[in-house]
């Protein structure tokens, strides 16, 4: 069996919402419900939180002390080198790579896009969002670690701090692989990089409390909340080449 470490890539700097990763959602941090949600998927041999060495991510270390999660800590700015010096200190097949500003991730897509990714010998790298159908703060990506370890290699500038970007964009160098789930539901946004985020973060764990909610019975619920969904709808995501 494929051996899969997941790393949770965590800090304090946010150019629009400093400090959002440990902001409290019906009393567990938003790093809280990214750790309960890779956990609770069921696939993970080892998860640690990736933080920067900065003295303002001393309260993520603190956190992850809290949650009983390793945390690795590296450089601020190159988010590569952090994911790799994790994965020297938690060995593995392959790296599930997670962000702290998704507190809606559904552990039944992580468990999917992982057995996806164990039946097709040889792929470097899977992703739900290479033909994205999900809602922005949903998608789950994979890693085979040799590949990683290429891309620490070859990768240079915005590539560093998005870790996998180089292999999705260099699709003639590794075996890249989009998993897509219908129905398309790519027009919500559910992570977390503004006060507009926010609101709706909010009023759904207002909703349905401390727990991981299954995407469809998310989605249903919002269906029938055009207000709510118009709050943050006009975010514009940064583009890759912005860090």
């Amino acid at each position: 069996m494929t051996r899969i470490v997941g790393i949770v890539q965590a800090r304090m700097g946010s150019s629009r919402l400093p400090g959002k990763v440990l902001r409290p959602l019906a009393g567990r941090s938003v790093l809280g419900r990214v750790v309960r949600a890779a956990r609770d998927s069921g696939v993970l041999a080892d998860l640690v939180v990736a933080t920067s060495t900065d003295a303002v991510d001393d309260a993520v270390a603190a956190e992850c002390e809290r949650l009983a999660v390793p945390c690795h800590r590296g450089p601020v700015d190159d988010v590569l080198t952090r994911f790799v010096g994790a994965l020297d200190a938690h060995p593995g097949d392959a790296v599930m790579r997670f962000t702290a500003d998704c507190p809606l991730l559904d552990p039944e897509i992580i468990a999917m896009v992982a057995s996806v990714y164990r039946a097709v010998p040889g792929l470097d790298y899977a992703s739900t969002s290479i033909a994205r159908t999900l809602p922005r703060g949903l998608d789950v990506e994979i890693i085979r670690a040799e590949a990683l370890r290429t891309l620490d290699r070859l990768a240079t500038d915005h590539h560093r701090v998005h870790v996998t970007s180089y292999a999705y964009t260099h699709p003639e160098s590794f075996r890249v692989l989009g998993v897509t789930l219908t129905p398309d539901r790519s027009g919500l946004r559910l992570t977390l990089d503004t006060e507009q985020d926010w609101t709706l973060l909010r009023a759904v764990v207002d909703h349905f409390g401390d727990v991981s909610v299954p995407l469809s019975k998310l989605a249903d619920w919002l269906d029938g909340q055009p207000a709510l969904r118009a709050v943050n709808a006009d975010v514009r995501q940064k583009r890759l080449e912005e860090s």
